[in-house]
Parts: C-alpha cells; sequence; structure tokens
C-alpha cells in the first residue's frame, strides 16, 4: 500500500531547553557576533594583502576574533550549564 503523504519528522528534542537566558537568543547572538567578527577579519585580510592597511592590523583583529569567539562560546556554556530548563 504506497501513500502519497510524506512521512512525519519527529519533534526536534523532546528535553526541555536549559539556559538561564533563553538558549535560542544566545545562539542567535553568538552567530551574529560571530558572523560580524569573520566579515571584518575577512576586510581587514584584504586591505592588509593590498597594503592599505599595516600588517600588525591583521594581527591584532585576527587575535581580537579568538577572544570575542572563545567568549561568546563560553558564555553559551555557562548558560546551559547554571540555568534552569525552560521551553524553547
Amino acid at each position: 500500500m504506497n501513500s502519497t503523504l510524506p512521512p512525519v519528522l519527529p519533534p526536534r528534542s523532546s528535553k526541555p531547553a536549559k539556559g538561564y537566558f533563553s538558549p535560542r537568543a544566545v545562539r542567535t547572538a553568538s552567530f551574529y557576533i560571530t558572523s560580524l567578527c569573520i566579515v571584518a577579519s575577512a576586510v581587514t585580510c584584504i586591505l592588509a594583502i593590498w597594503n592599505f592597511t599595516r600588517h600588525d592590523s591583521l594581527w591584532r583583529l585576527i587575535a581580537s576574533f579568538v577572544v570575542v569567539a572563545a567568549g561568546t562560546g563560553l558564555f553559551s556554556a555557562v548558560n546551559t550549564a547554571f540555568g534552569e530548563e525552560r521551553d524553547n
């Protein structure tokens, strides 16, 4: 017996999300902050390649990107570890 209906997918997670702040909001903020850092790094790299900026600016920006990325990752982990369970 062939059915023309597609299979029904199970819900993403049956466990409630856990976090002091909304996990979805923290993921969204982390995504936008990291994306902004990547775009800024790419622009600075291009400017350094074409000698429109000094090469030490490039290394400072890369170091700053690593610190910001580590900070947002750590904040997400701490939010999940110390938060209370909640619905998405």
